[in-house]
């Protein structure tokens, strides 16, 4: 097999999307988890965590764009995975929602580092503007509301194409719909909810690593 063949099919392996899931996992339950730690969830709040938080939120701020890029890796070698059998319609959604998610994650992240860009230069007079508060309520709502939603969505159609396709267990697309029920319904009373999200891909990912190592054992066998 030539060079370029053996490179391609490394590159082709469930080892490639596994990797990439498992680190967008990582970064993304982190940076979720301070951002709702420090941050708090109600978007008319005073801004007093400008004054004490943002060493925290600016570091959570700065892994969100790893973990974008870890997540496009992960949704591009899912697809090289699928190969002949993705379907047009849903390969349009999964990629669609996908894309969607990202462009709210670093348009919410955006809003925020704004705010604290903005804090540090007008220190105790942004907190009480009509500025402040509106940049509060645009990173809220596309964080809270749109975001959830086209995770939710992704979701959706990355259960049903495993359903059809059958390149994870069953048994983590049914749980998939389950998942995205709650966030497109439920995320609104429960914020903490939304970190289901990256860890039913580090679920998929694992199953991902889990079937690479099965099959290895089963052609080494003589």
């Amino acid at each position: 097999m030539p060079e370029s063949e053996r490179v391609r099919s490394r590159l082709k392996t469930p080892r490639a999307a596994a990797i990439a899931g498992i680190a967008f996992s990582a970064l993304f339950v982190t940076a979720f988890s301070l951002l709702r730690t420090y941050v708090p969830s109600d978007p008319g709040e005073s801004g007093e965590w400008l004054k004490t938080s943002t060493a925290s939120v600016n570091f959570a701020l700065n892994l969100i764009p790893f973990a974008g890029i870890a997540f496009i890796w992960f949704v591009g070698a899912l697809r090289d995975r699928l190969g002949a059998l993705e379907d047009r319609f849903f390969a349009t959604v999964f990629l669609g929602s996908s894309l969607l998610f990202l462009a709210t994650l670093f348009i919410s992240a955006a809003a925020i580092g704004a705010i604290i860009l903005t804090f540090a230069t007008e220190s105790a007079k942004s907190m009480n503007s009509t500025v402040f508060h509106f940049a509060r309520t645009l990173a809220y709502n596309i964080g809270n509301i749109y975001m959830v939603k086209m995770a939710g969505v992704f979701m959706i159609s990355t259960s049903t194409v495993i359903i059809y396709t059958r390149i994870a267990p069953r048994w983590t697309s049914l749980l998939g719909f389950g998942l995205a029920l709650l966030l497109l319904f439920a995320s609104s009373y429960f914020s903490w909810v939304f970190v289901a999200f990256p860890l039913w891909i580090l679920l998929i990912s694992v199953c991902f690593l889990v079937d690479e190592f099965h099959q290895r054992s089963r052609d080494a066998k003589p």
